[in-house]
């Protein structure tokens, strides 16, 4: 079991797990009992650099076609689930710290709701989100934030960082919540959107 974090609240994930090379950051949520559509959730990461905007276009990662691979392959993500159904992580993103490009300074995880505006939907309708990151090699949980605020008019959630400082990876749970879904997001971390 790894070390229980609260919003805001950061660990050293490269002296948590000394020569810490691949993680896995896991994320998961259960739906509540409501009588409308299914909500279809998507994790998404964002490879930044120092200035806070992606590092180049299209610069995310995630279920969008064309954006399963980034940061030259160091950054994977692990497919779609479209029910967020059953125990454990819904989704994954899979990211190799040794092969991170030096100008992506952090990846930002965040997950949005799927046509929530056509829906009608917003996280108020979420439960037990949480975000987890896991040293690929052993398969030990460092870290886990989950997410215990009620939001009802947010579409977009970032989740957390895993980024750089002083030659060390650490994780930072952030917990944001965003009523502009992914387009949001996009345009707040400069991806160029047709």
């Amino acid at each position: 079991m790894g070390i229980s974090l609260s919003k805001g609240q950061g660990v050293n994930l490269s002296k948590e797990a000394p020569n810490l090379s691949r993680i896995m950051v896991g994320l998961g949520w259960d739906e509540r009992q409501t009588d409308g559509a299914s909500y279809d959730l998507d994790a998404t990461a964002f490879l930044v650099g120092q200035d806070g905007k992606v590092y180049e276009q299209p610069g995310l990662v995630g279920y969008m076609q064309g954006c399963n691979t980034g940061g030259n392959g160091s950054v994977e993500y692990g497919g779609d689930n479209r029910t967020g159904e059953g125990e454990g992580d819904d989704e994954t993103i899979d990211i190799d710290l040794n092969k991170l490009p030096a100008s992506i300074q952090k990846v930002v995880i965040t997950v949005t709701i799927h046509d929530a505006d056509k829906l009608n939907q917003n996280f108020g309708g979420i439960d037990n989100s949480f975000v987890r990151i896991v040293n690929k090699d052993g398969e030990a949980e460092l870290c886990k934030f989950d997410l215990r605020e009620d939001f009802d008019i947010e579409t977009a959630m970032i989740m957390g960082e895993v980024y750089r400082h002083n030659g060390e990876w650490k994780f930072r749970a952030i917990g944001q919540g965003f009523a502009n879904g992914l387009q949001g997001l996009c345009g707040m971390f400069g991806v160029e959107v047709s």
